[in-house]
């Protein structure tokens, strides 16, 4: 699991380093971190209505 997530924040880095203008890289930056945040709010749902047991007909 470390593993993953070193690989994860490496990956992470280098998909930001030498990008260029200050705006550009801190709008990707946030940009990602609201992706990130939609991602674990959807993931978070998902989980709910698997625990409370709603019926995906």
């Amino acid at each position: 699991m470390m593993k993953t997530t070193l690989l994860i924040k490496e990956i992470y880095l280098e998909g930001f380093k030498n990008l260029g203008h200050f705006l550009i890289k801190n709008y990707f930056k946030l940009f990602a971190w609201f992706s990130f945040m939609l991602f674990f709010v959807a993931l978070y749902a998902f989980i709910f209505r698997l625990y409370t047991g709603f019926a995906f007909d």
